[in-house]
């Protein structure tokens, strides 16, 4: 069997290609068609800050997947839930301070656990270097405290201090 590309009857070779969903690849014609609307209303939600197309080096406007969506979107707020063309501003702004608060949430979350794991780590650490130093609770006979004591609540330790010289 050889290595060559697959080759169909109509000698044609299958050729696999991935897509850009942000690249300007339809023109307002095909755009348009595809969002179900008509051109001019692209031309207007262009006009109104609602889509902003690719240009072509001859100014040919150049609409993307995302753009498509975008339109399908805008039109299902208008014709679906009745917005105007300000609602239907407001919400895009709005969904994408949304998605910007959502990225920023992720990035903070990443960082906390970063500093949460940094911070177990350094106790950790200080723990095992302390352990050596650490003395467990009633291990060496204290005076003044003698075993049948052990079980009352309080414990009186005696201090000693200098006589004052006064």
């Amino acid at each position: 069997m050889s290595q060559e590309p697959q080759k169909r009857a109509t000698g044609r070779t299958r050729v696999s290609a991935s897509f850009d969903e942000k690249r300007g690849v339809f023109m307002i014609s095909v755009a348009a068609e595809l969002a179900e609307m008509h051109p001019q209303t692209l031309r207007m939600y262009e006009a109104k800050g609602l889509i902003t197309p690719e240009r072509s080096p001859k100014n040919t406007r150049l609409y993307s997947y995302e753009d498509v969506e975008r339109l399908r979107r805008i039109q299902q707020m208008t014709a679906e839930h009745g917005l105007n063309l300000a609602g239907v501003e407001t919400v895009l702004q709005l969904e994408e301070e949304l998605r910007k608060a959502r990225a920023e949430l992720g990035r903070m979350r990443k960082r906390t656990a970063e500093i949460e794991r940094q911070m177990l780590d350094e106790v950790d650490r200080v723990r095992r270097s302390l352990r050596a130093e650490i003395v467990p609770y009633r291990a060496y006979d204290v005076r003044g405290i003698s075993p049948e004591d052990e079980d009352s609540d309080s414990v009186t330790i005696p201090v000693e201090r200098p006589a004052d010289d006064t």
